[in-house]
């Protein structure tokens, strides 16, 4: 049940009503952008939704209980805000997603319906769909620590304590040549060892993909030549010359974490349980072999 402001209630009853969807995007980096499905803008909340942005949304589907509820939006890539580039780099990844009903003639009657996230967004060309998830989503991820081997720490943080703005952690480098959007040769690191930064962190300081951040796959040294590989494509254009910033990464092992950072104070793993080859091994009689 949700209570509406009393000028909306107004409008509703009149039987003649000037309403529409709002919808506003909020990305992990703090960018905000409004659409509508309205022909001419709506401002409110220093947000301009914009009109005719290709944005149109399915039902809302609900549920009893901690059910996800979700609905979706699809639309065509028209906004100059909203590029196929910026879907790609995963700038919208658990986006936050607020719906609103909205009276156009008067924007200040007005009522939050949804709040959620962005989840899975999938595209064909021009066209992208994207799942709306209510906040019931969080609820399903799976939360506490897990007893095994590895740390579950991330490197850095306030658990794990490594200072990754050390300068023997992090390094500033140049891509040199892109041999394929996910993989490119880099100057400024021949000083670190083969693998170094693998499983780190590498964030685009210059060029079209400035302020990309993007976590390296593979740092290979060989013959002087050092290449770096990313889990995500870089942003398009490709752009030999562009800077960037990279961190050390960390395979989450014991081993690591005491012989690259010198942390084995601050693992967060169990190193020491038993495995599989205890738990399948049988007990024998004291001086005999198993």
């Amino acid at each position: 049940m949700k209570d509406l402001p009393l000028g909306l209630r107004a409008s509703l009853d009149s039987g003649v009503t000037t309403l529409c969807w709002c919808w506003r995007v909020t990305r992990r980096d703090g960018t905000q952008m409004g659409f509508t499905d309205h022909d001419r803008d709506v401002v409110f909340d220093a947000t301009t939704f914009e009109a005719a942005a290709g944005f149109s949304a399915s039902e809302i589907n609900e549920s009893v209980g901690l059910g996800v509820d979700n609905l979706e939006v699809s639309g065509a890539l028209s906004s100059e805000r909203l590029t196929e580039a910026d879907l790609a780099a995963g700038f919208y990844d658990d986006a936050a997603v607020e719906v609103f009903r909205v009276d156009w003639s008067a924007p200040e009657n007005r009522i939050l319906m949804r709040t959620g996230s962005l989840g899975e967004v999938s595209r064909a060309g021009a066209v992208f769909k994207a799942e709306v998830r209510g906040l019931a989503h969080y609820l399903q991820q799976p939360k506490g620590r897990l007893y095994q081997f590895t740390c579950d720490a991330d490197l850095g943080d306030n658990r794990c304590k490594v200072n990754l703005d050390a300068a023997a952690y992090r390094s500033s480098g140049t891509a040199v040549e892109f041999l394929t959007p996910r993989r490119f040769t880099a100057s400024g690191l021949n000083a670190f060892a083969n693998d170094f930064f693998s499983r780190g962190l590498l964030e685009f300081t210059s060029g079209p993909a400035l302020g990309q951040k993007l976590e390296v796959k593979v740092h290979v040294k060989r013959d002087g030549v050092v290449t770096v590989e990313c889990w995500e494509p870089v942003r398009n254009p490709l752009q030999p010359g562009s800077g960037f910033d990279v961190r050390a990464g960390c395979d989450k092992t014991f081993a690591t974490c005491r012989a690259k950072f010198d942390n084995a104070i601050n693992f967060r793993g169990f190193p020491h349980i038993p495995g599989n080859d205890f738990i399948a091994s049988h007990a024998t009689r004291p001086g005999t072999r198993r």
